[in-house]
């Protein structure tokens, strides 16, 4: 193997020349070989960059005309389309996902790009002349200034998509922190606004751990957060950020459940239960985890699904497998350990993913997919976020009983319905306490001109990710009541202003 590839920050469109005082690794996930040595950053560096952020944002890119942003954006959004096939084996090589998951991956992100790109319209005011004699009203949006995005392993490149090109076409500046596991792929993202002719300072990247994560959430001159990662981080992120007057968009963690009633198509129920729990390793807060079958069809659900996942190939992701390897070697062996408390809690386990084989060289983090059967609550395969090729199959009697099931969760993030029933679907996202709904979609994540977020213990913070919700997140609004005098008026009058 060769020597492990240096992996520093990305500050002001460069390269960081200094001496990292502490350092981790990063792994190839299929083979287990460290690929790279990450530069850890210290709080002081952090406090140098957001200085750095806030004077690029005062002397350009915050007072830079609509026009010249856009203009900025638009050659963004070219060269991410051309550099997608790059940025997605970055991701293959230290998440693991396949090849063709991590381009779905850059894909959507570049609507946000392409959403962002819209910025003259999206962030425009209104205007009301002659509210009163000969006084107009009229509302703008302006920038915050710095802004820092956390980012998680899962999304290296679309997680951070979905809030960067929102924040710069906002006016903003930006300071990104990725996962330490998988770096790569945000700073080449990062790197290509420069390309683009963003301004030096106004798109910077620290890698870190939660040194760097607490000294930017403490920075007075940080004035948002955006965060997405488990619910205990999230919960802590929130409650941090706002301590010190920020305000914060924090997506923490998920439990999505699929409702199967017994008028659905179980083919296409079945496809999309292995497409949507086993895709990128299950390490997806929209995968489905949880899935609710009628006791009439669930007999015959669970074979179907069961045929299905016989077929798929586990193995590296350059190989055109069907799943790859967990993110790491400790996260593999953390959801391996739910396979023998589940069965410890009496559910049955139908496919056991460690008797799985592997297409890839060396010692990597796999784990083959799991169908677990007759699961309930209380059972630690149903309570907790697993985030890993886990399916647990829950059977209920009726409609009502699912529904109860579902909204009974703390979590609250995405879930989905099977049914050929109008109806029922049609009451089903009424009735449902969950922030992004699929009928017949097991993967309901919203187009970028939609916001994605969730509810209950999936999100902290009032404000969900792109869309019109976050370019309001990335600005502040200001109303201003304006009246010019003709040189007749005047005269004094201490009474409170009145509409007339």
């Amino acid at each position: 193997m060769s020597n492990p590839t240096r992996i520093t920050h990305l500050i002001a469109g460069s390269p960081w020349e200094g001496t990292a005082e502490r350092t981790s690794e990063v792994f190839n996930p299929a083979t287990g070989e460290v690929t790279g040595v990450l530069d850890l950053a210290s709080a002081d560096l952090v406090d140098e960059v957001v200085t750095g952020a806030k004077q690029a944002w005062q002397d350009s890119w915050g007072s830079l005309s609509l026009a010249k942003r856009t203009q900025v954006l638009f050659k963004f959004r070219e060269l991410l389309h051309r550099d997608r096939e790059r940025i997605a084996a970055l991701i293959t090589a230290e998440h693991g996902k396949v090849l063709s998951d991590a381009l779905g991956e850059v894909m959507r992100g570049l609507e946000v790009a392409e959403f962002a790109c819209g910025i003259p319209q999206l962030i425009k005011g209104g205007y009301t002349e002659n509210a009163s004699t000969n006084v107009d009203v009229y509302s703008m949006r302006q920038s915050l200034g710095v802004v820092a995005v956390i980012s998680p392993f899962n999304f290296p490149a679309m997680v951070p998509l979905w809030f960067v090109p929102v924040a710069i076409a906002c006016g903003n500046a930006v300071v990104i922190k990725p996962s330490e596991k998988d770096p790569s792929a945000t700073i080449a993202v990062a790197e290509l606004w420069t390309e683009a002719g963003l301004p030096d300072g106004v798109m910077n990247v620290v890698n870190g751990d939660k040194e760097a994560v607490d000294a930017l959430l403490g920075h007075p001159d940080i004035k948002a957060v955006s965060f997405v990662g488990s619910t205990p981080i999230a919960k802590y992120v929130y409650e941090t950020a706002t301590a010190n007057g920020k305000r914060v968009q924090a997506l923490g963690g998920a439990k999505n459940h699929m409702l199967v009633l017994p008028d659905a198509d179980l083919d296409l129920a079945a496809d999309a239960a292995i497409n949507a729990g086993f895709g990128s390793a299950g390490e997806r807060c929209m995968a489905i985890s949880a899935l609710v079958a009628v006791d009439s069809i669930a007999d015959e659900l669970v074979e179907k699904i069961k045929d299905r996942m016989g077929k798929l190939r586990t193995g590296d992701g350059t190989r055109g497998s069907d799943m790859g390897p967990l993110v790491t070697g400790a996260h593999r062996d953390k959801v391996t350990s739910y396979l023998d408390s589940g069965v410890a809690d009496g559910a049955s386990l139908v496919v056991d993913g460690r008797e799985g084989t592997y297409d890839a060289d060396g010692d990597g983090f796999f784990l083959a997919p799991t169908l677990f059967d007759q699961v309930r609550p209380g059972m630690s395969v149903y309570d907790d976020e697993i985030f890993g090729p886990v399916l647990s199959v829950v059977r209920v009697r009726t409609y009502d009983e699912g529904l109860e099931l579902i909204n009974a969760n703390p979590y609250g993030n995405g879930t989905a319905i099977f049914t050929n029933d109008g109806g029922a679907a049609r009451r089903f996202q009424d009735e449902v306490e969950v922030g992004m709904v699929g009928i017949n979609v097991p993967i309901p994540v919203p187009v970028s001109y939609y916001s994605f977020g969730g509810w209950k213990n999936s999100l902290f913070g009032d404000t969900h990710a792109h869309g019109t919700e976050g370019v309001h997140f990335y600005t502040r609004g200001k109303v201003v009541t304006s009246r010019w005098l003709d040189p007749s008026h005047g005269g004094l009058n201490l009474g409170f202003p009145q509409n007339d």
